[in-house]
């Protein structure tokens, strides 16, 4: 069942076999998590908390006083220019050096305020 959005992109719902089998747990440890992250998101977002979202191998997605913004891991951004440039276009973009974040700073430095709350 997918969801029709403008511009002919579609909604597909999560995989959750497939993410259960790629992470060699049951589907119903993967539904628990993603309901569990979702629901706590949707709390913390509703009492207007900053949020980080820590996603594994990409980066961090900041939420902070109604703005958003997404900090990539430079590995991540790598692997991603070489599939480009195998794919024959390649990915040079200078302002990307503002959303480009190393693993071992600390979260709550990537903040306004210095508070969040990390989502492993």
């Amino acid at each position: 069942l997918s969801c029709g959005f403008p511009g002919n992109k579609e909604l597909e719902p999560m995989k959750y076999s497939k993410v259960a089998a790629d992470a060699f747990v049951s589907r119903q440890k993967v539904e628990a998590c993603v309901l569990g992250t979702t629901s706590l998101l949707s709390l913390c977002l509703g009492k207007g908390e900053n949020i980080a979202l820590v996603l594994r191998d990409m980066g961090v997605l900041l939420i902070e006083d109604r703005r958003v913004q997404m900090k990539f891991y430079s590995d991540f951004l790598e692997r991603m220019n070489e599939k480009r440039i195998q794919g024959g276009a390649a990915f040079k973009v200078p302002q990307l050096m503002d959303v480009v974040v190393s693993r071992v700073v600390p979260i709550a430095s990537l903040t306004f305020t210095g508070r969040v709350i990390v989502f492993p």
